[in-house]
């Protein structure tokens, strides 16, 4: 069973879509699966994360930012790909470091996630973007 979910960004940040994807899975199956999502694009990423203490994804953005600046940081001036912006190649870089699948088991048809977890989608960029994230339901 195949699926796609739309999710808007406003820019760098982690944006929980953990609800849309039990929604659609209780319409699908009261059964044992696997849950796979792919997200369809090569700047931003996929996440399972702490869903309680919003500091934690405030955290991981800044690292994320310190540990990959803008095209713009002089610490970043080999880069060649630059014409898209400050913020592309840096993006792109992070999504080769970060997750763009995820495998999720599903058990009686809810998804076996630990208390605190949640499914997030990773925007890198700076500006708006619609993304796309594949979701296939294996038995």
């Amino acid at each position: 069973m195949g699926h796609g979910f739309k999710i808007h960004t406003q820019g760098p940040g982690l944006y929980e879509f953990t609800n849309d994807v039990a929604r659609w899975l209780a319409g699908q199956t009261t059964g044992d699966g696997l849950l796979t999502l792919f997200v369809r694009h090569t700047s931003c990423s996929l996440l399972i994360q702490e869903n309680a203490d919003p500091e934690v994804q405030t955290d991981l953005q800044n690292f994320f930012h310190r540990l990959v600046p803008p095209t713009t940081d002089p610490a970043m001036s080999y880069l060649t790909h630059t014409y898209e912006g400050p913020d592309d190649m840096p993006a792109h870089i992070k999504a080769a470091l970060l997750p763009v699948s995820l495998s999720i088991p599903v058990q009686s048809g809810q998804l076996v996630l630990g208390t605190w977890q949640g499914i997030y989608l990773f925007e890198h960029r700076n500006a708006p973007h619609t993304r796309h994230v594949a979701a296939h339901l294996g038995s």
